[in-house]
This record gives structure tokens, sequence and C-alpha cells, in this order.
């Protein structure tokens, strides 16, 4: 008996044929990600079952000539994960960043992704994931606004202008239809404009350019922190509106106070409860994760016992009616959101389904066991 292996193989141009960019369904498709993470009908990496994934850590000095070193947004990673419901599969996103590359007109990061049978192990498919990932990754804060933000929202500010908050923006106002404005800051200021023309095309709303943070805190109902390299945004606690929902893809800069006064919801704090323990058995200790986890200020609190972690509540414990949302309409809430492996799971799936319903891709083959028989 012979047996032959095949996949499916979905480039860039595939993966926007099957409708990667569809927001409004990746929105739905990530919601109920959320909902089988409150019930537990998942698995992500290590033996507790949530980590974020395997990453190769570089120092700033090495031993070796060639061997990469430290710098802003410098990693390869390997994320995992089984995803139980409907999609019952496992997946995992390979990926190497580095904010250098935009100066070589890469994206700062380069992603793959694929699919895998649970039983056999067998891979089904194998696609370019930079679009997978950054819709994804806006359709997160899409959700968390659809749950936790105040009723009649109208205000979006927007700190960091990038492609991935500009995908924040997209599902922020899919899922929000009360908004009537967005209001970007961005570090390089006529960047920010010429992004501003480009969202306004998109979304149809007016989007106004500020050049300071607090001028785009201070009006805002809901704020999308996406921004990357060396210096985290400051948000300063005066300038955070009653029942604001701030939704920090990227890590940003609190006062203590804000802390204390506000609520957390995380997307899962198991998954940064990891990175923590990963940072203190790092050389380097817990530095190691505050430059770039957005969790990563929060953590060192606690560590430091200055706040206590069963304080931070979880996104999908309030989808499947565990936690409370929203508690009252001046109620302001931080939102961390470390990206979950079974986020890509979950979409790259989906758009999987859409390939082989609508016959897209390459079916490349593997192997064939008869050679294996010889």
């Amino acid at each position: 008996m012979s047996e032959k292996l095949e996949l499916l193989y979905l480039q860039e141009e595939d993966v926007i044929e099957a409708g990667v960019l569809n927001m409004a369904q990746c929105i739905t498709t990530i919601e109920d990600m959320f909902r089988l993470i409150g019930k537990g009908d998942y698995i992500m990496g290590g033996p507790n079952r949530n980590d974020h994934g395997l990453m190769l850590w570089f120092n700033e000095n090495e031993p070796f000539e060639n061997m990469p070193k430290a710098g802003p947004d410098r990693r390869f990673m390997s994320l995992i994960a089984y995803l139980g419901g409907d999609y019952d599969v496992v997946g995992n996103k390979w990926y190497g960043s580095n904010i250098e590359n935009v100066d070589k007109g890469l994206p700062r990061s380069v992603h793959t992704f694929t699919l895998n049978d649970k039983e056999t192990g067998a891979p089904l498919a194998i696609m370019a994931g930079n679009l997978i990932s950054s819709a994804r990754t806006g359709a997160v804060p899409g959700v968390f606004s659809k749950h936790l933000a105040k009723k009649e929202s109208k205000v979006l500010g927007a700190i960091g202008g990038g492609a991935i908050n500009q995908s924040c923006i997209d599902a922020i106002t899919t899922s929000v239809n009360t908004l009537e404005k967005v209001v970007l800051f961005d570090i390089n200021l006529e960047k920010g404009k010429q992004i501003a023309e480009k969202l306004h095309e998109q979304i149809g709303l007016p989007v106004e350019v500020v050049d300071d943070i607090d001028a785009c805190v201070e009006q805002s109902d809901i704020v999308t922190v996406a921004t990357s390299g060396k210096t985290k945004p400051t948000i300063k606690e005066e300038s955070i509106k009653p029942g604001a929902l701030i939704i920090l893809t990227g890590a940003a800069s609190f006062s203590d106070a804000s802390y204390q006064n506000h609520r957390v919801v995380a997307d899962l704090w198991s998954m940064h409860e990891k990175w923590l323990e990963d940072g203190l058995s790092h050389p380097d200790g817990i530095s190691s994760i505050t430059s770039w986890t957005m969790s990563g200020e929060l953590l060192e609190k606690i560590h430091n016992g200055d706040y206590d972690s069963s304080q931070v509540d979880d996104l999908g414990d309030i989808i499947a009616g565990k936690k409370a949302g929203r508690t009252s309409e001046d109620e302001a809430i931080i939102c961390m959101t470390g990206g979950l492996p079974t986020e890509d799971v979950a979409w790259g799936y989906h758009v999987y389904q859409n390939a082989l319903e609508h016959n897209i891709g390459t079916r490349l083959p593997l192997w064939n066991s008869s050679y294996l028989t010889k």
C-alpha cells in the first residue's frame, strides 16, 4: 500500500483571495476563539500550557562574531497551539523580527504559518503569515472594544501609526459604530499626516493628527497603542478620560496611580506571567522583558510586591460569562494584549478553509510512503 502526503501552499496573494483582510469576519473568529479560551478548550506551549512561544534570546555582547545581537524588536519565535471547538487543529507561527528591516524595505517581522492534523501530525498547510498575524492582531482590540468600550464612545485615539495600529483602528471602527473621529499621534508628524489620509479613505471617518500624546489621550474614549522601538509612550494619569478603554498592543508606561485606580484586563494573564518567569531567569533579569512586553511594567510591579496579580481579569472569562464586563460608564480599563498563538490558529484555519472551498493555492507533495519502505 502506498500513501502520499501533500499540503496546501498559500502565498500572500492566495491568503488575500481567501479573505484574510475581511476584518468583520476576523473579529467574529477571534471573539469565538476567546470564548473557547474562557472555556479552557485550548493548549498552548510549555508544561503550563500557556506559553506565548519559544524565543531565541540575544545578548548585547556575544562570544561569536556572527551571532545575532540584542536590539529593538530583535527576536526569533515559534508560537504553537491547539484550538478546540470547530477548529480542532494544531498550528504554529514562526517568525523573525528586527526593527532594522524597515530600512531594507522589509516588514519589521517576517512570518510563516503552518497547520497540522491533530492526530497524525501531518502538515495541512503552509502559508504566508504576515497578513494573518496583522489581521488577528488588529481584531483583538476590536473584540476588546466590542465587550468593554463604554456606550456611545465617540473618539478613538491612536498612539502609533504603523501597520499594526492601522489594523487595530480598522478593527475598532468596525466593532464600535458610534465613533465619530480618530485622533492620531505618531512620533513622525509628517508620516502621521500621510497615514491619516490613508485611514480616512479606508474607514470613512475624519482623522485628526496631533503632535502631543496628551492631546490624543485626553479626548479619547478608546485608545489603541501600538508602537515599536526603544522609546515607550507615556500615558499620564491626569490625561485618562473617565470611562476610557486603553488597549496596549505595544508597550506603554503608566504611573503607579493608573494601575491602582483602574481595572486591568488581559487576553490571557497566565501567558504574561510566564514572561515574568522567563525574564527572571534571563542574565539581565526582569529588564529583559520590560522594554518590549506591553505588560512588562506591571509584571515588574507584581514581582516587587506593588500590585496584586489576582486583580487582573481575562477577556475570555468575560466573553464566556465567568467574569463581569464593564461595571460602569466611568470605569477606565487598561487592556494587555500579548498575542495568543491560538489567534493565529483560529484565523489561519479560517483562511485555510476558505482556500479549500474556493480551490485557492497550490497543492505540494511532501512524500510518498512507498519510498520510505525501500
